[in-house]
């Protein structure tokens, strides 16, 4: 048990001390540990499209380039003009009362 344990230590160890390659295909433990975030978080952005994967084999498989969309400080286009548009929509609404 104890190996079991160590061995699961070095793994988690050496993801994280390797870069996400945008080229790179990861399954969704993977993911997770690159994350840090729980198995059923990864589960619910699955779920709700945050991230997009293929399923595989019965099993997911995500694009690096989707986790790196994830932690990266740049703008999504999309979501900005989504934003700005309904901020305005609210503006003149508002404006009209």
């Amino acid at each position: 048990m104890d190996k079991e344990i160590k061995n699961q230590e070095i793994r988690d160890q050496e993801i994280r001390d390797q870069e996400i390659r945008p080229d790179g295909v990861y399954t969704t433990e993977e993911a997770q540990d690159y994350l840090k975030v729980s198995n059923s978080t990864i589960k619910r952005l699955l779920k709700n499209g945050i991230i997009h994967a293929n399923k595989v084999g019965g099993r997911y498989k995500i694009l690096g380039n989707e986790l790196l969309r994830l932690v990266s400080p740049r703008k999504e286009t999309k979501i900005e003009t989504l934003y700005y548009r309904v901020k305005d929509k609210t503006k003149r609404t508002i404006e009209k009362w």
